[in-house]
């Protein structure tokens, strides 16, 4: 005899969000356009004024609609900002752990070494510019931690610019904005700051000489040893 399964019953306002999502994803609801009022929503599906709120919510923290004080909600434009905003949660509740963080430095090594050879194959004089005053201003802040990682980030940032496509941007920005704080932990170790300057003289000089292979192997061991001098920082705490 089967034993009795326990199904837990979905809460109304799962409903909702799910029905609403589902008009936002066939089109049906189109960007930029105004969901109905709270009020009619309620009537629409007969549900009271919490289950609408949490519903609008839950799709807020999705991306798909905005919620304004005061004004009704929209439909979200689709956009990679809104991709990266929802995930934000679920990446602090990943850098609360030594698996998550490690999962997100392999996210940033496919995505950094992407990115390099992308530059190294179509550099332009333009950005090969651009990316030679990031580093000589990378190696002007050596001495002066704060504005070092600022500057270290820049010249990263820089080759993430190059790539132009927005969603590819939003999502190295945003990669490497969850990860800054692991810059300041290894920035802290002596000599690491001059060692990163000089790693990222490396790189600059692959994409200049328009070899992506040799640019990968430089910003592989760029991030390998940054990370295991934050992780050397770590494991002594």
């Amino acid at each position: 005899m089967v034993s009795p399964i326990q199904i837990e019953r979905r809460k109304l306002f799962e409903h909702v969000a799910e029905h609403l999502e589902g008009l936002i994803l066939s089109g049906k609801l189109k960007p930029g356009e105004r969901l109905p009022p709270e009020r009619e929503l309620q009537t629409a599906f007969g549900v009271g004024r919490p289950a609408i709120r949490e519903a609008l919510i839950t799709l807020e923290r999705a991306g798909l609609v905005e919620i304004g004080n005061g004004a009704p909600a929209r439909v979200a434009q689709p956009s990679a900002l809104n991709l990266v905003s929802s995930m934000v949660p679920t990446v602090r509740h990943m850098l609360s752990t030594t698996e998550g963080n490690r999962s997100l430095q392999a996210i940033r090594l496919l995505v950094e070494v992407g990115l390099v050879r992308q530059a190294a194959k179509e550099a332009t004089p333009g950005f090969l510019a651009d990316l030679r005053a990031a580093l000589d201003h990378n190696w002007s802040c050596v001495g002066r931690h704060t504005d070092f990682i600022v500057s270290d980030v820049a010249f990263h940032f820089c080759i993430g610019r190059f790539a132009g496509d927005p969603a590819i941007l939003a999502i190295h920005a945003a990669v490497n904005d969850w990860l800054v704080d692991q810059r300041a932990v290894a920035g802290r170790e002596p000599g690491e700051a001059h060692n990163a300057c000089v790693a990222h003289a490396q790189i600059y000089d692959a994409i200049a000489a328009g070899s992506p292979d040799l640019a990968e192997a430089a910003m592989r061991h760029h991030l390998h040893t940054g990370w295991a001098a934050y992780w050397r920082h770590v494991d002594d705490v």
